[in-house]
């Protein structure tokens, strides 16, 4: 059984059994460039890949619910496509890709949707469901049924989906090393990005699971940088976090280490707080563990540290209570994991953000359960534009130390990032880059 199919009977489990009605999903469309002939790489909008694993362009799928029965729509190609863009597929090839019940082509979408008499029709959003009624106004439509279906689905992974995390685990581990050993001073960001880019194609994944950030020194405590184009200095940290996909399956590893290959001494004393913040929280991750437990769990091992290393003083119950950690922490500790990079399911229905300083930002609220694929990613980052009104601010300033923090605002930021497969009993780490001290020191220095 194909994986497609797999995951349509795990969806339509969670209907009625004998339920009329119809799922309409419409897939994605090659997109350009501002109204020029520049395309885009073609990428298949995950719900429609994950239903009927077709990723190519211009295509629809019917699911009947009763009965089950999987009806796919091609595009009717003619010649000029071939001409620009090459062979055009026969149905029976088409067939034999993506085993439809029923193979048609788009021009009778509506002729089907007619026949079955079909009651609602589930869409996953308003934009799919205009579609719908403009083709026929009597048709009923619902648009709020069928993503929250899919997102329940999505959230626990089968082993099919685990088994290609794990491919695109494996060569993004692989692409992450190939930059730590590369890494020189005077090296640009993009030299570095080709690196990556370069071992991720060599291995057979094409396409980026996201903007990757490829930051050397105070570039490195900009939470989204996507500019890579600056010069890395010696004595600067250089921050990667970077993936690809796998057969539409997203890795997601960040990674921080000096540029010329030894950690200073305060590189060192910030980084193995933050890798201590990402160590015990990965022990903390079980079955049944909230995802906000473990973030504040990871804020007061931060705290701590900061402490301990007299960039902060004070109480830690009153500096948590405080949100000072969100000086230094001020992103979420983790997400999702799977066809999209921030992978659906952080927010069952009903479940609103926490509106605190850093926690706001936590993608997923919920307790975890086994086959749910996690990130967990601290940081500690020195932004002055936190920092600056905090000191000026005397309910923050009074934990802070002035002078170190001041002197670190040249300092960038570390962030360190594992990927997490939820187990019965604990977790599989599909990160396996080396982040302590030692072992990036030996592996830059070899």
């Amino acid at each position: 059984m194909s994986a497609a199919k797999m995951h349509r009977e795990k969806l339509l489990s969670l209907f009625e059994e004998n339920q009329e009605g119809l799922i309409y999903l419409k897939g994605a469309e090659i997109m350009y460039r501002y109204g020029t002939d520049y395309e885009f790489p073609f990428r298949q909008e995950s719900n429609f890949w994950y239903l009927t694993g077709v990723n190519e362009p211009d295509y629809h799928a019917v699911i009947d619910i009763k009965s089950g029965d999987f009806h796919l729509f091609a595009p009717k190609r003619d010649a000029q496509f071939a001409v620009w863009h090459g062979r055009i597929k026969e149905p029976a090839e088409i067939k034999e890709s993506y085993n439809p019940d029923h193979l048609h082509f788009n021009n009778e979408l509506l002729t089907v949707l007619n026949s079955r008499k079909p009651g609602l029709i589930y869409c996953l959003d308003e934009e799919q469901a205009e579609f719908i009624e403009d083709l026929n106004r009597e048709l009923t439509v619902d648009t709020e049924t069928l993503a929250d279906a899919i997102t329940y689905c999505r959230s626990i992974k089968t082993e099919y989906e685990l088994d290609c995390m794990r491919e695109a685990a494996r060569v993004n581990n692989l692409a992450h090393l190939e930059v730590m050993k590369a890494l020189k001073p005077g090296m640009n960001e993009y030299e570095t990005k080709a690196i990556f880019d370069y071992h991720q194609k060599k291995n057979g994944l094409l396409q980026p699971a996201y903007s990757g950030i490829h930051a050397g020194g105070v570039n490195s405590a900009i939470l989204h940088y996507t500019e890579n184009n600056q010069t890395i200095n010696n004595g600067e940290l250089y921050l990667i976090d970077a993936g690809y996909e796998f057969k539409g399956y997203s890795s997601d590893v960040t990674r921080t280490f000096p540029v010329n290959g030894r950690f200073s001494g305060n590189q060192a004393a910030v980084y193995q707080v933050c890798l201590d913040a990402l160590n015990k929280t990965i022990d903390m991750v079980t079955p049944g563990v909230k995802m906000e437990e473990l973030h504040l769990a990871a804020c007061r091992i931060i705290l701590h540290g900061l402490k301990d290393i007299g960039i902060v003083k004070g109480s830690i119950e009153e500096m948590m209570e405080k949100n000072i950690f969100a000086l230094f922490f001020p992103h979420g500790l983790g997400h999702f994991l799977g066809l999209d990079t921030h992978d659906v399911g952080g927010y069952p229905k009903g479940v609103d953000r926490i509106d605190r300083p850093g926690i706001r930002f936590l993608r997923v609220r919920r307790e975890l359960m086994p086959g749910m694929v996690i990130t967990i990613e601290p940081g500690i980052y020195f932004i002055p534009a936190l920092l600056k009104p905090a000191l000026e601010n005397s309910d923050q300033a009074r934990y802070l130390n002035r002078e170190k923090v001041e002197s670190l605002y040249n300092f960038g930021g570390i962030r360190i990032e594992d990927n997490l497969i939820i187990l019965d009993n604990g977790v599989e780490n599909l990160t396996d880059v080396p982040k302590e001290i030692k072992e990036i020191e030996n592996i830059m220095n070899r």
